[in-house]
């Protein structure tokens, strides 16, 4: 599963996504993690609504996944129009895809009564 992850530092969730000037590209596979590149954007973090840039680099990129920290109500839609899943958490990039992965996992169980 490739992944981005909204991140500064490349170890921690960190970054709004409308001002996500720095955005970290992952591969999991099977308990694996690792850092394929760490891209900087020409994002201007005093204007607003500059989801499109990261949308269109998602897009360029082929990321259907992306970790922020926070996301606005039109960059949502622009993510959710463009079939992009979005995860918003906090912290460690390692814990907060582990907990995705733990959750993807129990979603596909059935239940049972």
């Amino acid at each position: 599963m490739k992944f981005a992850v909204a991140s500064s530092d490349g170890e921690n969730i960190d970054l709004h996504f409308g001002k996500a000037s720095s955005i970290c590209i992952f591969d999991y596979d099977n308990g694996d993690m690792e850092l394929l590149d760490k891209y900087e954007l020409d994002i201007d973090e005093d204007k607003h609504h500059q989801g499109s840039i990261i949308v269109d680099f998602l897009n360029n990129h082929n990321i259907k996944t992306i970790f922020v920290l926070q996301i606005g109500f039109k960059s949502k839609i622009k993510v959710d129009d463009a079939g992009i899943k979005v995860v918003v958490d906090e912290g460690s990039i390692k814990e907060a895809v582990s907990k995705y992965v733990n959750h993807l996992k129990f979603m596909e169980k059935p239940i049972e009564f």
